[in-house]
């Protein structure tokens, strides 16, 4: 009996220690996993980080060309050929300092460093790969609800349509499964405004689209003149519905600007209400729920419509939103391609290294002349505005009482 008690406390013990073990193992592997997930997250980052250097550095390089093509325009479109070779690094010659040595002694990557006469090999961080493309597809952008967003309409080739495209699923506060869009139907009567409180949280903002253009040929009170089917100025009010898909309208047929059948700019009668656009109920596919297409009057006095230079102001009321422009030339249709913007907004793709793990991001630059910034608004506020005075074409009137906001 006491050979048998001495082997069940045996049994008991080594099943014991087995259990131990077994838990020791467990929890040094949920230790090794967390540091490795830990390691490998900070890795991320700093081929990120990496990465996010090689565009700032191409922003440099894309300020060089933009101050290059100013003082010598003759030459521009070489400069434009150089920056935009396929070779990595190429285009931040004599930007970034190319001659940063890695650490196999190779000049194909750049590496990160905390001064120009530092090597900081320690850090191991280099982005290896920066190119840039200045002629892009379209003008992607966000703007937040009842701010503005101004878009230079400067294009490779001639166009005559501007496509809107706005509210992606990022725009929708709860995605879930079908990211469902809450949208208005047609009103026969026109379509509703709402309080800022009370328009859907998922609806689409309301879009407010304005066209400013001129030729080689302009005058100042030429924004509010229509000369035939040219017009150097419309603003239309985008507003989002379920009703089918109109395929185009033409700005001058939608300009709001007016407020009688015999103002101008527009001979035809008021527009009332805000134009109704057609938008889709669900961003599961992804795009963008709202779409449309915009006749592009000619500017007044221009040749063709390529002689035109022309701005896009995009306002999105009740809700910010993200959104997408493309130019035209003819019908939206796959067979015929879209016109290029040309050094509006530049993409940069970098990719960025941490030790041996690699990061890639795609981003847009803004590149604005610097020389003409462009105004957003001449007065903006959120509150009353009170103007105590007047101005005709001689003289200026001073206003006679207190003024009180």
């Amino acid at each position: 009996m006491n050979k048998q008690s001495g082997a069940v406390s045996l049994f008991v013990v080594v099943f014991f220690m087995l259990l131990v073990t077994v838990v020791t193992v467990s929890f040094l592997r949920l230790m090794l996993t967390d540091q490795q997930q830990a390691t490998s997250s900070d890795l991320s980052q700093s081929a990120y980080d990496s990465a996010q250097a090689g565009v700032e550095d191409a922003k440099r390089a894309l300020l060089k060309y933009r101050k290059d093509c100013l003082s010598s325009p003759g030459a521009c479109a070489g400069y434009a050929t150089s920056l935009t070779t396929s070779e990595c690094n190429a285009a931040l010659n004599g930007i970034s300092g190319t001659g940063a040595v890695g650490p196999n002694g190779s000049t194909d990557e750049i590496m990160v460093q905390q001064s120009l006469t530092g090597n900081d090999v320690s850090l191991d961080q280099a982005y290896t790969c920066v190119t840039i493309k200045l002629d892009t597809d379209d003008y992607i952008g966000n703007v937040s609800a009842n701010q503005s967003q101004l878009v230079p309409l400067i294009s490779v080739g001639a166009f005559d349509r501007v496509r809107i495209e706005w509210f992606s699923k990022e725009d929708v506060t709860s995605s879930g499964s079908t990211a469902a869009v809450s949208l208005s139907p047609v009103s026969a009567s026109g379509q509703p405004l709402y309080t800022q409180g009370n328009w859907p949280l998922n609806r689409p903002p309301l879009m407010r689209a304005q066209l400013m253009q001129f030729a080689q040929t302009f005058k100042v009170d030429s924004f509010d003149a229509v000369s035939g089917t040219q017009s150097n100025g419309a603003s239309m009010f985008l507003y989002p519905t379920s009703q089918s898909g109109i395929p185009e309208r033409i700005m001058t047929d939608y300009d709001q600007r007016k407020t009688g059948p015999t103002d101008n700019p527009n001979p035809k009668d008021a527009l009332t209400t805000p134009t109704a656009v057609s938008c889709v109920t669900s961003l599961t596919a992804g795009g963008y729920a709202c779409s449309a297409v915009l006749v592009v009057p000619p500017a007044i006095g221009s040749i063709n419509t390529a002689d035109r230079t022309a701005f896009l102001r995009l306002m999105p009321f009740y809700n910010a939103t993200h959104f997408r422009v493309t130019l035209w030339n003819g019908p939206v249709n796959l067979a015929n391609p879209s016109v290029k913007f040309k050094d509006v907004q530049p993409a940069v793709d970098s990719t960025g290294r941490a030790n041996d793990l690699f990061r890639r991001i795609q981003s847009r630059v803004d590149l604005f002349d610097t020389s003409f910034p462009y105004p957003d608004a001449t007065i903006d506020l959120t509150g009353n505005f009170c103007k105590d005075f007047a101005i005709t074409d001689t003289q200026y009137i001073p206003g006679v009482s207190a003024c009180s906001p």
